[in-house]
């Protein structure tokens, strides 16, 4: 069983705007190359969702592995990776929190589209 992230990281994970994702690759051990993401803490969570949707490529490689490392916030973390299913009520608050966050970016609208919400991932500390 995976443990939690603490309210001191999800706050400090709320302010941050440099989550950097790296999935493993097939071996399941080597990470990817870090790719910089937006990142939300919605219901005492940290979630990602993927630009390009489920074809994105560190998305597919999440979904696939189920681990790997992030950067956020000066710091690396192993971590576990479990799609979102979706929940209404759960998608309304990560949108919420996009909202917030990013809400006066360009780019912010397409994250509320079919395509990203699909793609929703959440973090999770994964124990070494």
């Amino acid at each position: 069983m995976s443990s939690i992230w603490t309210q001191e990281q999800l706050s400090l994970f709320a302010r941050s705007d440099d989550l950097y994702i790296s999935p493993f690759y097939s071996d399941g051990k080597t990470p990817g190359t870090p790719t910089w993401i937006w990142s939300v803490v919605a219901d005492n969570a940290l979630y990602a969702r993927a630009y390009n949707g489920q074809h994105s490529r560190w998305y597919q490689s999440a979904a696939e592995q189920q681990a790997g490392k992030i950067q956020i916030a000066g710091k690396e973390y192993n971590v576990l990776f479990h799609p979102v299913s979706h929940d209404p009520e759960l998608m309304k608050n990560i949108d919420q929190a996009y909202r917030e966050k990013y809400g006066d970016s360009s780019y912010m609208p397409p994250m509320l589209q079919e395509g990203p919400i699909s793609a929703t991932m959440q973090i999770l500390p994964r124990e070494t």
